[in-house]
């Protein structure tokens, strides 16, 4: 495993990869790596004849300056695992080498970018896809692998790589779940021994909506959950959304022609989690 700072050493060693006919894939991370992010890892090293995992805690993409502060980061004990689990080259830049300049590009989500997430973390995405896109133009990655727990944000991932003209493809990847069926986020470790006892409520919330389905209309879903959770001591909804999968349009009834996906974000103590569950 090799490890680089800088991007012209980055580009150098891949282009000498390309010229040998290798495909390479790409991992995007904010480190604080677990399971999940290493199961990314797991798929590209399987498909791919080389993986980058990149580790940046991008601060274009967060709108509350102690969110960005606070957000855990584990360099050294991230490498260990990228170093035992099949990764060829890591990428750690500086926020000076990743921007040396401000960064005013503004991108067109195509309105993505405005319900959900987006509603709630102004600019957020935008700052996603500055740093996914400088990432793509270093890496030139003819795969790219994201988590499909950030759903919102894979939607959005792929509608960039098809505005920006990327011959790259965007996978996605399942959500990877504690025994109890918390989905595994580096926000995690930030939750009380309380909050974490009752973090499930959230995936279990999910997985009582879906088996509704048959009995209520999607309105109705969404009226039960958000119940739900006004009943539940420690949790506050921040939204809950029945969607469909491409252009992230809500779901009027479960007849429409289209994959459904049940999407939610909950504030549990002073941690924000977010979940998502196919309703197909």
């Amino acid at each position: 495993m090799i490890v680089y700072r800088t991007k012209t050493d980055l580009v150098q060693h891949l282009d000498n990869l390309r010229k040998k006919g290798k495909s390479i894939g790409l991992v995007p991370t904010m480190g604080a790596l677990h399971p999940g992010h290493l199961s990314l890892v797991e798929r590209s090293a399987s498909e791919m004849d080389a993986t980058v995992v990149t580790i940046f805690v991008n601060p274009t993409q967060f709108n509350d300056p102690a969110d960005l502060e606070k957000y855990p980061r584990t360099p050294e004990n991230d490498l260990d695992l990228l170093q035992s689990n099949r990764a060829d080259v890591v990428f750690i830049p500086s926020v000076k080498e990743m921007y040396p300049v401000p960064d005013h590009t503004t991108f067109d989500l195509g309105g993505l970018d405005q319900v959900m997430e987006g509603r709630q973390r102004k600019g957020h995405f935008n700052g996603v896809a500055q740093i996914v896109s400088m990432f793509f133009e270093v890496v030139r990655p003819h795969r790219a692998y994201f988590g499909q727990k950030d759903f919102q944000q894979l939607v959005i991932i792929r509608h960039l790589a098809r505005w920006l003209k990327m011959d790259t493809d965007i996978v996605g990847c399942p959500i990877v779940r504690e025994k109890d069926g918390l989905a595994l986020s580096s926000r995690n470790v930030h939750l009380s021994r309380e909050e974490r006892k009752a973090a499930p409520f959230i995936y279990q919330t999910l997985q009582n909506a879906y088996e509704m389905r048959g009995d209520l209309s999607p309105a109705q879903v969404k009226k039960w959950v958000s119940s739900s959770f006004e009943q539940h001591p420690l949790m506050k909804l921040e939204y809950f959304e029945i969607v469909e999968d491409k252009a992230l349009n809500p779901v009027m009834g479960w007849d429409e022609k289209v994959n459904k996906v049940g999407c939610i974000a909950v504030v549990l103590g002073g941690v924000r989690l977010i979940d998502n569950l196919f309703f197909d």
